[in-house]
């Protein structure tokens, strides 16, 4: 497991209460709590895609370090 579990933990909290707070925007019409909603999916999927991100350079210092 990589050293950012955490964060991609943290991501996906964020990805599904996002998901939720939309989903009850929709259903109660606030279209102010959707688009939150929305915005937090969002919040929650950069912070996954920084951390895949980490890992990969991480990964390619190490290669170039091992040579």
């Amino acid at each position: 497991m990589s050293d950012r579990t955490g964060e991609r933990i943290e991501g996906k909290v964020d990805e599904v209460k996002g998901h939720a707070k939309s989903a009850w925007g929709d259903l109660t019409g606030d279209e102010q709590t959707k688009a939150e909603g929305k915005i937090d999916e969002a919040k929650g999927k950069i912070k996954q895609g920084v951390a895949d991100a980490k890992d990969r350079v991480d990964d390619v210092v190490r290669d170039l370090t091992d040579r």
